[in-house]
């Protein structure tokens, strides 16, 4: 699913304009982004959390030369689904089941 696919499918079930919809769903994810940029953390309950977790620096090896480099620790953001999101997805993977069977 797109952005565009998403904001269509909440103007549908609102019955807000695409333009208007468009408008709060990237308000949304500027927040979020903002947020997370900030070191925050944003919970919705009953979807997830977003947050900033620092990677470590480590040890790799580029694979076209074998030659070891060191790369840097780093922030990058993560989500943690949910109690009630993972449920959900765990029923909707068990009833495709059940149907292809």
């Amino acid at each position: 699913m797109t952005k565009a696919d998403l904001v269509e499918e909440i103007a549908q079930q609102t019955g807000v304009s695409r333009n208007h919809t468009a408008i709060i769903v990237d308000g949304l994810l500027d927040s979020v982004c903002r947020a997370l940029s900030d070191g925050k953390h944003l919970e919705i309950r009953g979807f997830g959390t977003f947050k900033v977790r620092e990677r470590r620096a480590r040890r790799a090896r580029n694979p076209r030369s074998g030659t070891e480099v060191l790369v840097p620790a780093k922030l990058v953001p993560v989500f943690k689904p949910s109690r009630e999101l993972k449920a959900l997805v765990l029923e909707q993977a068990n009833e495709e089941q059940t149907v292809g069977s």
